[in-house]
């Protein structure tokens, strides 16, 4: 996913890198860590953020699902596309012709 290309394009290891939540963690994060953070609540769908910080300013890119009929769209998109399609691991980046 996201993380994985962060870490790709910054050439560390996401496992080594990536770190999960800084529950009871204040200050700087520590130089060239990836940090994730998960929140769910209420009646929302799918809310994600991606969210590049430096000091002093960040950039946000998020999408926001009203319903659960985008995932279901999305589902059957890429179960049709693997009609006639040899055995393989693929990813939507293939489903949708993206080329990573």
């Amino acid at each position: 996913g996201l993380g994985r290309a962060a870490a790709a394009g910054r050439g560390v290891d996401l496992d080594e890198a990536g770190r999960l939540s800084r529950e009871g963690h204040t200050g700087a994060r520590p130089r060239g860590e990836i940090g994730f953070a998960t929140l769910r609540g209420g009646d929302v769908i799918g809310d994600h953020t991606v969210c590049f910080a430096t000091e002093g300013e960040r950039i946000e890119l998020t999408h926001k699902a009203s319903g659960r009929q985008i995932y279901a769209a999305g589902a059957l998109r890429a179960a049709l596309w693997t009609k006639g399609r040899a055995p393989g691991l693929y990813s939507m980046n293939d489903v949708l012709g993206i080329e990573a």
